[in-house]
């Protein structure tokens, strides 16, 4: 989820701790926890950083170490040594357990969206990703505020919000039914199909479609159960040239074939040297797909340039990659 849902999700944990009989008790106590799940609900995301060096770490490592099961039982450690020297007089146990309570909320969300988790290493590196939530969905945000606002004018906080929690299992489970629709019909529409990925969007209705049959890749949209493919393209294994096994050894295309579930290839060769790109086809928006690596290579096949990322616009890319556009 988004940083903002982050954060009233670790109010609303606050505010349900006060159901618990020893935070109701004790104001410190209920302080300290209130701060805690705070911090607890945007802890895992501090990997965010990474993006401050570049790209390729960026996505090789979001939501990977720090979503993890090891870590999911660190962080409230750390978090607590923080805050419990401010407040000695809170219940130990209780802080932990609420804490340890939003760190696992942040991460056990994070696997609904489409860009999902790494939340069972170390047992494996798999990326967990149900795909049934936006990154933003503004209704579950919007549930939090409204809830929030209750409290704010007068409201018990924990039954106000134990109501929340229970509306919001109601809304994921009405997701997933969605979901299940909008895979049903794909399959009717490309019977042979051997994986199915749906992206969802910020509109409750709207799905982001992208299928794999053993030729081709479909890309297209759902409204509703509506089904529209837009794109179709023949499927052709990456060869193992020399061109692309020493483009593959690039930072850049490394970490995106680390990330990506479903993607395309092109190589093109220049006068003085050959591009090699890689195209994400989950996230195709007005006909354009975003997510890309390029890598540039000279005629031996030494790195000229590469990148990874978002862009929105060749002008762009040509930017990112700092080349003058053949």
């Amino acid at each position: 989820m988004d940083t903002g849902t982050h954060v009233v999700m670790g109010i609303a944990l606050g505010g349900l701790a006060t159901l618990d009989p020893v935070v109701a008790g004790s104001s410190v106590t209920a302080t300290s926890v209130l701060i805690a799940t705070i911090a607890g609900s945007q802890i895992p995301d501090i990997d965010t950083v990474l993006k401050l060096r570049n790209n390729a770490i960026y996505i090789r490592n979001h939501r990977g170490v720090t979503h993890s099961i090891p870590a999911v039982f660190l962080w409230p450690l750390i978090l607590i040594a923080v805050i419990y020297p401010f407040f000695p007089n809170a219940n130990l146990l209780h802080l932990w357990g609420w804490t340890f309570a939003a760190v696992f909320i942040h991460v056990f969300v994070d696997i609904f969206n489409a860009y999902g988790t790494q939340a069972l290493r170390p047992f494996t590196s798999k990326w967990v990703a149900l795909g049934v939530i936006n990154t933003f969905d503004p209704i579950i945000f919007g549930i939090h505020i409204v809830a929030i606002i209750i409290w704010v004018f007068g409201a018990d906080p924990g039954y106000t919000f134990l109501t929340m929690f229970i509306v919001l299992i109601g809304y994921y489970l009405l997701r997933f039914y969605a979901q299940g629709k909008v895979k049903s019909e794909v399959k009717k529409l490309i019977p042979d199909a051997t994986d199915i990925i749906l992206s969802p969007t910020m509109k409750f209705h709207l799905w982001r479609v992208a299928v794999i049959n053993e030729n081709e890749f479909f890309v297209g949209s759902a409204v509703g159960t509506n089904i529209e493919i837009l794109d179709r393209f023949k499927r052709v294994p990456v060869p193992k040239t020399p061109v692309l096994e020493a483009a593959k050894e690039d930072k850049n295309l490394s970490a995106f074939l680390s990330f990506s579930p479903v993607y395309r290839w092109e190589l093109d060769e220049y006068d003085d040297h050959y591009e090699v790109r890689f195209i994400d086809l989950r996230y195709r928006s007005n006909g354009h797909y975003p997510f890309v690596a390029v890598v540039q290579l000279d005629l031996e096949l030494n790195p000229i340039s590469s990148y990874t990322g978002w862009v929105f616009s060749e002008q762009k890319l040509r930017k990112k990659l700092s080349i003058i556009p053949s």
